[in-house]
């Protein structure tokens, strides 16, 4: 690929910097520019996604209360975020430590299945440009027609275009209006196969909904008011991937989750690598049970939802007395 001299000089001014650790007046000096350009042409760099800077997770993967978790539901890895020198405000960390977590997960020739909604958009947002090879970003629900800030389109497209992957959604609404519908669309040969199509993912990144009023699923327009009462009464505790599971973590046999498109419990689980991020403390109930159902292989929560989960496992012990604070 040629490159345009405005683009050439982007390049040769990361590539002095970055890999040969020269310092910015010193670039200048080698490419016979100033200083001002340089610091430019870096951060024209990093926009573009010429260079890739990733910081190592392993200070949020040290944290006791991580290891405790790892011991107490049987995940593969947690990362644990906690207030102090380094992480003045735990739950606006949370993005951002998933970012980086999810780019590390991320290996050449992957498939990656992706949910939505505000956390996952929120990762989407945060994250740093990373020149994968071969990869495809898959969406693992139906899609929203309403103008919608966190739509699984956008969530699937915008981790794509971080990713320099192949992003692939889905052509089907996430509710139909009646079950024969959401069947009927089910067997489309197009849909059909993206359907099965999920579990040869090999790598899932989402978060757990909750049932709440101001929930996404209402804010949406997927679940009215009325029908999200219902769903409560039946048993209904959490959302993953668009779809209602009740407190041990099974599909709710319910009018909305038949009307649903999207990917089949058994396939998500048959993912070996599924990133659960949750960010909010309300979300208690629904990670429990994410938890007994089975969804997730890795973790990313805050320090004080790491705690709730020990008291719930009453595996928490004197974790205080032990667990030394990031700072």
């Amino acid at each position: 690929m040629a490159y345009r001299s405005a683009d050439q000089v982007v390049h040769k001014a990361a590539w002095l910097y970055y890999t040969h650790g020269l310092r910015q007046d010193e670039v200048a000096q080698r490419l016979n520019i100033s200083r001002a350009s340089v610091a430019l042409y870096l951060r024209r760099a990093r926009e573009a996604g010429i260079v890739n800077i990733s910081t190592s997770t392993h200070l949020f993967r040290s944290h006791m209360m991580a290891r405790r978790l790892e011991e107490a539901f049987g995940l593969d890895t947690v990362w644990v975020t906690e207030r102090g020198e380094l992480v003045p405000d735990p739950v606006a960390e949370i993005p951002t430590l998933a970012a980086s977590v999810f780019l590390e997960m991320v290996k050449n020739g992957d498939r990656v299945g992706v949910a939505w909604g505000h956390t996952v958009y929120a990762i989407a947002d945060t994250m740093a440009y990373a020149d994968r090879e071969n990869v495809t970003v898959v969406e693992l629900c139906g899609n929203l027609g309403s103008p919608y800030s966190y739509r699984p389109d956008q969530c699937t497209m915008e981790i794509a275009r971080r990713l320099n992957a192949n992003g692939l959604n889905f052509y089907a609404p996430l509710v139909l209006s009646t079950e024969a519908l959401a069947i009927g669309l089910r067997d489309e040969p197009v849909i059909r196969e993206q359907l099965n199509g999920i579990a040869s993912c090999d790598l899932a990144l989402f978060s757990v909904g909750t049932l709440a009023e101001d929930s996404h699923v209402i804010k949406c327009g997927a679940l009215s008011v009325e029908e999200l009462r219902a769903i409560k009464t039946m048993g209904g505790v959490g959302v993953i991937a668009g779809q209602v599971i009740d407190a041990e973590g099974a599909w709710l046999d319910c009018d909305y989750n038949r009307r649903i498109i999207s990917a089949d419990f058994d396939a998500i689980r048959s993912i070996p690598r599924r990133l659960m991020v949750v960010q909010e403390d309300e979300k208690l109930e629904p990670l429990l049970a994410a938890i007994k159902g089975r969804f997730f292989t890795h973790l990313v929560v805050t320090s004080r939802m790491a705690g709730r989960l020990l008291d719930h496992a009453g595996a928490r012990e004197d974790i205080e007395a032990s667990a030394a604070p990031i700072s």
